[in-house]
């Protein structure tokens, strides 16, 4: 189905205004209008934002009696174990914690659960373990917020419990000697979107300055933060977090530190994928490039390599870890691709995917760390929530699913309305996960089917793409677009800014790039200008394209090429319109495109 364009609404005289009262150029002024950042302080904030503006920690709800207590704990040798996750976020904030501790000569040890043999978050088998091996205090991080029953095991075993986590409660709070969230009810944060990894940060910065005994604190703790501020730039970018406020913050500055100071597992990463050649790395490079190969561990049950890898020295020891998550990504886009088109077959086979509401779709074999992935790709392509469910191959455990939504749908709501037929299900509005019996899935895929058709209004059931303003290609020189850059990060919350151009040709046939065809090089030309564009996961394009000389439409995001220390500017194509189409209107639904 072909996407709606919609084309911001501008006030000329606003941002003339803004232009004025700012100092910034006519296109960065229009741009921040729509993102409706029109006050001259808040201007600067969003562009000239330090980390001086970063909230003290010990407003954080829970933080200082948390700070105390493990400071407390460290100091009399007791064994304290990070409890963590085995998303990258959790990975990053595991490594935070670790880190500090470790720069005040504690030895912490840590501990992820399996993502194939426990799931997610806290255990009660997992404690029980960690209280015969001697562990005194759990602090967990990225998850626990809504473990109420293994906060009471915990408890009975004698351990003390510190719960670091971001996401949503559960009806009841855990009853842990300490909660530490920036949504705690009644604790008065004024930003609740930090990511497990943000959270962590605040509690390793004053466990800092109390180790300290002042805000200057010692070389070595100060080093383990700048490598924390790193770490949480990338936890916040992974876990799509929104990159405003502190979330900005952090990935603003923290990005660089990653290669200057985030060790040499990271570095060696940086080099496997050629970031070092770039002069600076960006939020994209995480996300698509470092975010990936630190997920795949835990995806492949490799989780505490992750981990391993974000906090070693050991120089050695880091590149070959590196070298092998590397490799196990390989193996995850293997994995992916080969579930992707079996995932693909069975919706078209089995069921209506441009017509029904929502997809739900099962199979014994599929790899539980991938079904994330492909169900994002396929809700994506598809424009509807989407619930890959891997059956248990034995016929005689629970399956596992994870649920993707489309942008403005709340998918854990319509889940909830659906518990009735599951064993549990958990997560945020835009991505979830469940377990149900092996025999209830039918019905339930009935019934949820039926609950987002009722929920889904009709507004959501067609992807949109919100497009910044109209241009030329003439007008988008290098300089332009690194103006662009300044507001950077991007990200969630703040995308990168979204351009049409009408009249635009090809100069040459477009062709396939990348080692599966998926991707797509075109050389565009309008009038006398000629730009370079890069279309991502687009092969399926190629037959429908207009022939060169034939004028079409595209919607697309400028940005800077860096290659062999050149940079140039280039167009990341993402829609396209044959001619005749007036752009600033969305399209007929009788006009039919290949996107």
């Amino acid at each position: 189905m072909p996407k709606r364009w919609h084309i911001r609404p501008h006030d000329p005289a606003a941002v003339a205004a803004l232009e004025q009262s700012t100092g910034v150029s006519s296109i960065l002024a229009g741009l921040l209008a729509a993102r409706s950042i029109t006050d001259p302080a808040a201007v600067k904030a969003f562009l000239s934002g330090s980390l001086a503006d970063l909230r003290d920690p010990e407003t954080l709800p829970g933080v200082p009696e948390a700070a105390d207590r493990i400071l407390a704990a460290a100091r009399a040798g007791r064994k304290i174990v990070i409890y963590g996750d085995y998303d990258a976020d959790g990975m990053c904030a595991t490594a935070i914690l670790v880190c500090c501790l470790e720069a005040i000569d504690a030895k912490p040890v840590w501990y992820v659960p399996s993502r194939q043999e426990e799931g997610y978050g806290l255990n009660a088998e997992a404690l029980a373990t960690l209280a015969t091996q001697g562990a005194s205090l759990v602090v967990t991080v990225d998850c626990g917020i809504t473990g109420v029953a293994e906060a009471k095991v915990a408890r009975d075993l004698g351990l003390e419990l510190i719960i670091t986590d971001h996401h949503n409660f559960a009806e009841a709070l855990p009853e842990a000697d300490v909660l530490v969230h920036p949504r705690l009810p009644g604790g008065g944060y004024p930003f609740g979107g930090l990511c497990g990894a943000g959270v962590a940060f605040k509690l390793a910065w004053a466990i800092a300055t109390r180790a300290s005994g002042s805000s200057r604190v010692t070389p070595r703790l100060r080093e383990a933060l700048l490598r924390g501020i790193g770490l949480a730039a990338f936890g916040t970018v992974t876990d799509v977090m929104p990159l405003v406020d502190e979330n900005r913050l952090f990935v603003k500055h923290g990005i660089e530190n990653l290669r200057q100071r985030g060790g040499p597992g990271l570095a060696r990463l940086i080099e496997l994928t050629g970031l070092h050649e770039r002069s600076r790395l960006e939020s994209e490079d995480i996300a698509f490039k470092l975010g990936p190969r630190l997920n795949a561990a835990g995806r492949m049950a490799m989780a505490t390599h992750g981990i391993e890898l974000l906090v070693t020295d050991d120089r050695t020891r880091a590149a070959s870890l590196a070298d092998y998550l590397h490799e196990l990504n390989t193996q995850r886009e293997t994995e992916e691709r080969s579930l992707q088109l079996a995932a693909a077959k069975q919706a078209k086979e089995q069921f209506d995917p441009d017509a029904d509401a929502a997809l739900v779709l099962a199979d014994r074999g599929w790899h539980k760390g991938v079904i994330g992935i492909v169900a994002g790709r396929l809700a994506e392509r598809w424009h509807r929530p989407v619930i890959m469910i891997a059956r248990d191959p034995l016929q005689g455990g629970p399956a596992t699913g994870s649920v993707r939504s489309v942008p403005g749908f709340d998918v854990l709501a319509a889940l909830k309305a659906c518990a009735g037929h599951l064993l549990g299900c958990g997560g945020h509005a835009a991505a979830a996960g469940l377990q149900i019996d092996d025999a209830k899935i039918d019905e339930f895929r009935r019934a949820f089917v039926a609950e987002v058709d009722a929920r889904l209004p009709e507004s959501l059931r067609r992807a949109q793409i919100t497009i910044d303003g109209e241009t030329s290609l003439a007008a988008l020189t290098r300089d332009t677009v690194e103006q662009l850059e300044k507001l950077a990060p991007f990200g969630e919350g703040n995308r990168r800014p979204v351009l049409c151009a009408s009249g635009v040709t090809l100069a040459e046939p477009a062709r396939t790039m990348g080692q599966s065809g998926r991707h797509l090089q075109l050389q565009l030309r309008q009038h006398s200008a000629r730009m370079r564009g890069v279309a991502f996961g687009a092969g399926e394009w190629l037959p429908h394209l207009p022939l060169p000389g034939q004028p079409f439409h595209i919607a697309f995001r400028p940005k800077i090429n860096e290659f062999r220390g050149r940079r140039t500017a280039e167009l990341e194509i993402i829609d396209w319109r044959p001619d005749g189409i007036d752009v600033s209107s969305d399209l007929p639904d009788l006009v039919a495109t290949t996107t």
